[in-house]
Formats: C-alpha cells, structure tokens, sequence
C-alpha cells in the first residue's frame, strides 16, 4: 500500500476524501513537547518551536479552560500564561497550509472507538447526534463512574447502546497511551521533540467513520482488507459483515463508483448545478467566497422563484464542498437576492441543516454563526 485513499459517499455524492501516502503521516493528533519561541500580547497568541519547519501557532482560548463556561470572563494577557523559553507539551489540531504553521492547543485529547479521553479536561460531554436523553444520560453516568478525578470524556456517537464493560476497556486503552506521554515528557532528552504519534490514515478512518450509519465499506487491497477486519475483530465485529473485498481488475475501484470524476468537479473553481446554475469558488488568505449564478436555468414560472430553486440546491451542495474540500475560518456565501422572507429563511434551514452532517464523532464541528441576509 504505497497510498491509501479513503472517500465517503451519500445517495451516490461524493461528500469526504483523504489519502496518505507511505511515510508522509498527517500531523493533526500528534503531540509535541515545544519551546515557546515568542508571545505576541497585541494578538493573544504564541509560537511554539515543536521541531518542524514552521513554528506552530497557540491562541490564548487553547492555554484557557477548554469549555466556554470555565472561561473567565475577560481573558487575561496571554503573557500571564505563557513565557519566552517555556517548555510546553502542545497538540496538532490543524496542519500547516502554505505559509502558516501548525495551529496547537494545550487542551489534550485521544480519541478512541466509543469516546474522546480529554487527560486534564475534568468534563463529560456526549455527541451532539445522540438525541434520545435517556442515553445521552446513561452515557454521562457511566462517564463518572469510570473517569478518576480530573480526567474528561465525551462520548463518541459510536457510544450510542454500548456496554459499560466496552466503554471502559477503551478508556483504559486510551489512558495506558496517556501515561505513556507523560512518561516521554518527563525522561530527559531533546526539546523540541514529538512524543505521541496518532494513527494512520486506514486506522484512524475505521475509528471514527466506520460505524453503524455506513452500509457498506469496499476495499481493493488485500493487505487493507486483513488489517481493516484485524481492527474489526478488536472494536465492533458485527461492522466486518459490511467490509467488502473489490477484486474486479478491468474497472478501478474509485472508476466503478464514479468517484474520480466526482473529485477532479469538486475542486474546480466553476461546479455546475443540477439545474444548470452553477458555483463559483474563491480563496483568498483570509476566507473562501461561494457565488452562486442562474447560469442556464432559467426557470418556469418568475424570477422569485427561479432565485429560490437555485439557492436552495446551491446551499446543499456547498455543505457538500465544505465536507469534501475541509474547508474551514470564514465562509463567504452570495446567494441571489431573493424577496420573500420565506424564501430566504428556507435555504437558510437547507444551510444549516445539511452542515450539520459535517459534524465529527465527538459532535464539536458545527455550523457556529450564520446569517441569513
């Protein structure tokens, strides 16, 4: 396996893809024990040295409490917090892109099959897709039985039914691998200096996307196809009756499935519509500017109406852009103008509801701030 693809389709869209390939690791997850190589008081913020080519930036909300309400009211300056030369144990939550190097936090986390081990976090939390409050509940219980004092957990929504025994077990797991960070900070040696490396692409996907909501997982490599049922064996065994070796040599298995064609569209700048509109995507060093036109839809019964059918289909397959090229900060969406309040607050809740299938296992990725204008 030289490189691994991994893409996630729904109702025959693409919606997620990710490769990696031999010995280029992504870097988000792993922990770094860094120096602190300046603190900018007028920006919040740091940079750490953490070994790489680019020092990596912390924001003061990644030094103060994790959770909004332990939060004090107005922020201290970030100089209070953190000095020139500290030695700092910090986590990769995004990879570097272009110019700017990591972004880091000191809120350590792990995650597992059924929930997010957070070491210093003393929370409990449960995924926001779990609904039913009468588990949202026992999830949180069980949470505090097996959690020692200051540890935190949010139950993934894999959690959804699972024995307290399971959860447990892979607490346990995750706390060993803490323990064993802790240890590799406290020996003597190099700083900076990496000292918890997370899964692989292949691993890390079967954790935390392949669950009880995926039909079906096709795989065209044999030695993928051991390791996936390996990890299955270990985690949830009913899911390998869903794992299905593709061996047709004729058609690739990416070809049979339509999902090359699907990539090299979604990251055009031009994407058409189904109707014949079409979206017209921009980056810039700041934000990402989605502008939606007619193009050859010209509708059949007023321009009102013609503006609400584009925008409509055009809100639903932004949310899918925004899954399939992770595209994260400030989004930027000119939709055509539209008179009717109705209408207006229709592809709003179109928005809104299809970003809300972005969110990850442990529920914190959301739609935060959007205004229907």
């Amino acid at each position: 396996m030289d490189q691994i693809q991994v893409a996630v389709m729904e109702d025959g869209k693409l919606v997620e893809y990710d490769n990696e390939s031999r010995g280029m690791e992504q870097l988000a997850g792993n922990m770094y024990l860094g120096r602190v190589v300046s603190v900018l008081q007028g920006m919040q913020a740091a940079f750490v040295d953490i070994g790489l080519e680019k020092n990596a930036f912390l924001y003061i909300d990644d030094i103060l409490p994790a959770h909004l309400e332990r939060q004090p009211k107005q922020k201290p300056p970030i100089t209070d917090l953190i000095q020139i030369g500290q030695t700092l144990l910090v986590q990769v939550v995004k990879e570097p892109v272009g110019t700017k190097g990591a972004r880091v936090t000191t809120h350590h986390s792990i995650p597992g099959r059924w929930g997010v081990y957070m070491p210093e976090a003393d929370y409990i939390g449960v995924s926001r897709k779990i609904e039913n409050e009468t588990e949202r509940d026992r999830l949180k219980s069980l949470a505090e039985r097996i959690l020692e004092p200051g540890e935190g957990f949010i139950a993934r929504t894999a959690a959804e039914g699972a024995e307290e025994e399971a959860v447990a077990s892979d607490l346990a797991e995750l706390r060993q691998r803490w323990q064993v960070v802790a240890e590799l900070v406290n020996r003597e040696g190099p700083v900076p200096r990496k000292v918890y490396t997370d899964f692989g692409l292949l691993p890390r996907w079967i954790r935390d996307v392949f669950q009880e909501d995926v039909e079906e997982l096709w795989v065209d490599d044999r030695e993928a196809y051991a390791l996936i049922m390996t990890l299955l064996r270990h985690t949830s065994a009913s899911l390998a009756k869903r794992v299905r070796l593709y061996e047709n040599r004729k058609v690739m298995l990416f070809a049979s499935f339509n999902i090359e064609e699907q990539l090299q569209n979604g990251f055009k700048r031009k994407v058409w519509l189904e109707n014949g509109g079409y979206l017209i995507v921009d980056y810039t060093e700041a934000l990402t500017v989605f502008d939606v036109n007619t193009g050859r839809f010209t509708g059949s019964v007023d321009l009102e109406q013609t503006a609400r059918d584009t925008n409509l289909l055009a809100a639903k397959e932004i949310a899918r852009l925004l899954r399939l090229r992770d595209i994260g900060g400030l989004i930027v969406i000119d939709f055509i103008d539209m008179e009717q309040e109705a209408h207006r607050q229709s592809v709003y809740q179109m928005l809104a509801g299809e970003a809300r299938k972005d969110l990850d296992q442990d529920g914190d990725r959301r739609l935060d701030e959007a205004w229907p204008c």
